[in-house]
């Protein structure tokens, strides 16, 4: 589902008009903000469609990357359990019981019995679930070279750094600083 529910963005005046009636509309951070979204939507979109030809979700993906991404860190299969994935793929903890449900039934991950905690359980990718992956990434990350096809080298250490200084932000909470702090914080202000 999109994140942004525009097609077209609105034009920079129009932004501009807007700030004469609400006073803290920042006419070039809203522009930016919109087209962060939009762009997201479009990159989500590209994802989604190809992850769709394999009959996978976006969550089932990440879901399998998690798995697939521990074990190749460790150099060994290591268990994760279901918090753990939850929180590395960043949904709840309901969330991820449906997904690994569903997952389990289709044979690519299986869960096992903690082997420290007999409450617990642990999550494993199977032979299924890595061949799986195996088929999705090559593709899958052509796709990401394409899409990114358009910007240089140091464009994207560029956009990678912007956008790291966005997501430090967005962990702040803007609710604790005054308001008057936030548009201190305003470049052009």
């Amino acid at each position: 589902m999109p994140l942004l529910m525009l097609k077209d963005l609105p034009r920079y005046e129009c932004l501009l008009e807007a700030a004469r009636e609400f006073p803290d509309l920042d006419p070039s951070a809203t522009e930016v903000f919109l087209h962060l979204l939009r762009t997201g939507d479009e990159a989500f979109r590209v994802v989604e469609s190809h992850l769709a030809q394999h009959d996978i979700t976006q969550g089932r993906f990440g879901v399998l990357m998690a798995l697939w991404g521990n074990c190749q860190r460790e150099g060994r299969e290591v268990p994760l359990g279901p918090a753990e994935i939850a929180e590395r793929t960043g949904v709840t903890r309901a969330t991820i019981t449906g997904l690994i449900d569903t997952l389990e039934r289709a044979g690519l991950v299986e869960r096992t019995p903690h082997s420290d905690d007999r409450r617990m359980t642990s999550v494993v990718l199977t032979a299924r679930g890595e061949k799986l992956l195996l088929k999705i990434l090559p593709a899958h990350f052509r796709q990401m070279a394409w899409l990114l096809g358009p910007l240089s080298e140091p464009e994207r250490k560029t956009l990678v750094r912007l956008l790291t200084k966005i997501l430090v932000r967005a962990g702040e909470s803007p609710a604790a600083a005054p308001p008057e702090a936030v548009l201190a914080n305003t470049p052009g202000r």
